[in-house]
């Protein structure tokens, strides 16, 4: 199907798929996927119909954190095919209508960063030290943090530093890994650097950013005690002294400023057109509105869908409450299933057949939805949680929770592509060689299989985003039928030419009378009924 004449900015109902390059795609065979490797792929992407591709951090990185400690800002990492595999993903990416969004990291750089290093060379109460939050120790000789502030990781957020003479000396700020301290976006220098970033990578094609932890930039003045629940209770998240500052709204204006006029090379969007998304972990569903008024962002994850169980009053509550708040602004809901970041839906809902018969009924409950949608890699494919063996893990929550939580490693196991074997075309690296391990049973999932099956999720997706297009070009708002309460969400999409129906009770249900079936997410019965766990889009006779 072709899109109709867009009446509306890309963005509003654009549906974005998140590639992870070193679980991508291989080229040069060692093991790790990297950017020639995604450029080669990208065909994947135009076949399966979304709109752009959002591709996280692929700057130099000592990878504490999988990339998201970053000690270059304006480079592309060699490993990862370097400037001229940027350029060449670049221009591949715009030649197939393909819009091209990167990860701006502007909360922490990686102790690597040249900054850092001087920092620590510089000693205490030099002006390189400003950039980041070094802060005096508590007690005796200042041999407690600052304050109570937790890692998003695990364990404290500050570590103390050695000063260049052997002393114990300052404590410094770090939200997540100790390898990735946090810049004190208070100092004027900070923001000068990042605006220069931005601008760097427009003049490289870029058509927009993913500010990855965008609520976390400004802290507290005075860094006061967080007190009890952090990381745990995420209806709090908000209230931190650490998160959802005030001060953020005057910088995203400013960035949008710059995005809204600085000149476009040629094949990237227009100015006006470019796009900024943030990563807001505010489950406050009006705070979190406040990142997309006018003049700041167009995108906030609405990372509610993701974290709420499958039971309908809960996600028509979710959906409710994220569509009103965002309506408020007139801003799109921007929403999101699975990421880099999370246990993949198939898992996630219950694993087994169960789980991805949810997952793929959750993907048509999604796409039907108004607003925009982000597709993390292999989610078309279906595919399960990896378990990984302990000595393969490398995410820091693993080491930071004391081996408690496993991480998010088993999500970024490369994507199976061809073949019955590891690699399946990953890579012509040797499977112990690739960047994860992975499952010996992803035959049946990869693309290449799918691809020859009408009924595999591939396909599944697919057709969604065909029918997406000319269901939602309208527009419109959520509107659920009837009450709260029930185990079937109903709600016209668009401008009402279709209905989406997900059946979440333990019994089959009838269409509604003189229904035409467009997709399911499963069989229908031999009766013509909505299985446990299906949605369906279907059009209902004009009256």
């Amino acid at each position: 199907m072709t899109r109709p004449a867009a009446a509306t900015p890309w963005w509003r109902d654009a549906v974005c798929y998140e590639l992870y390059p070193r679980a991508f795609a291989d080229a040069d065979g060692d093991g790790v996927g990297d950017l020639p490797g995604a450029a080669r792929r990208l065909d994947h992407l135009a076949w399966l119909g979304v709109d752009a591709v959002w591709i996280t951090p692929f700057y130099p990185s000592p990878l504490a954190d999988g990339g998201y400690d970053i000690a270059d800002h304006t480079a592309v990492a060699p490993e990862l095919g370097g400037d001229p595999g940027f350029t060449a993903l670049v221009e591949r990416a715009h030649a197939l209508h393909l819009k091209v969004l990167i990860d701006l990291v502007p909360n922490h750089v990686s102790d690597r960063h040249p900054w850092f290093r001087a920092a620590l060379a510089a000693g205490p109460g030099a002006p390189q030290r400003d950039r980041f939050l070094f802060r005096a120790g508590r007690g005796a000789g200042g041999h407690l943090p600052p304050n109570d502030w937790r890692s998003a990781f695990g364990g404290p957020a500050w570590t103390r530093v050695t000063e260049p003479d052997g002393t114990p000396g300052a404590w410094y700020l770090h939200l997540h890994a100790a390898e990735q301290p946090d810049l004190d976006w208070r100092d004027p220098e900070v923001a000068r650097d990042f605006e220069r970033t931005l601008r760097y990578w427009l003049d490289r094609g870029a058509d927009g950013f993913r500010i990855d932890v965008a609520h976390a930039l400004f802290k507290e003045p005075g860094l006061p005690d967080a007190g009890p629940g952090q990381h745990t209770d995420l209806s709090r998240n908000h209230l931190l002294p650490y998160y959802d500052r005030d001060e953020l709204h005057p910088l995203f204006r400013s960035w949008r400023a710059v995005l809204d006029s600085h000149p476009a090379p040629p094949g990237a969007v227009a100015p006006a057109d470019r796009l900024l998304v943030a990563e807001a972990a505010v489950f406050d569903a009006g705070r979190l509105a406040r990142y997309v008024r006018p003049g700041e962002m167009n995108q906030t994850f609405t990372f509610d869908l993701l974290e709420c169980g499958w039971h309908a009053g809960e996600i028509r509550a979710v959906a409710e409450r994220s569509a009103a708040a965002m309506a408020s602004v007139g801003a799109p809901v921007t929403w999101v299933l699975s990421s880099h970041d999370a246990i993949r839906p198939v898992t996630r809902y219950g694993g087994g057949p169960a789980g991805l018969r949810r997952a793929r009924a959750a993907a048509l409950l999604m796409l039907a939805l108004p607003g925009a949608a982000y597709v993390y890699q292999g989610e078309e494919l279906g595919l399960p949680q990896a378990e990984l063996p302990d000595s393969a893990l490398r995410d820091p929550l693993w080491e930071r929770s004391g081996h408690r939580e496993r991480g998010r490693d088993g999500a970024r196991v490369p994507l199976p592509w061809q073949g019955d074997e590891p690699p399946y075309g990953f890579s012509t690296a040797a499977p112990s060689a690739c960047w994860f391990p992975q499952p010996p049973d992803w035959g049946p999932l990869s693309v290449a299989a799918q691809r020859c099956d009408a009924a595999s999720t591939l396909r599944l997706y697919r057709w969604a985003l065909r029918l997406r297009r000319e269901l939602l070009s309208g527009g419109g708002s959520l509107t659920f039928d009837g009450p709260p309460g029930g185990d079937l969400l109903s709600f016209p999409m668009g401008d009402g030419t279709a209905r989406c129906l997900v059946n979440f009770g333990p019994d089959p249900v009838p269409l509604p009378d003189g229904a035409e079936l467009l997709v399911a997410s499963a069989a229908l019965t031999a009766d013509d009924r909505i299985p446990t766990d299906t949605a369906v889009w279907v059009t209902l006779p004009q009256r």
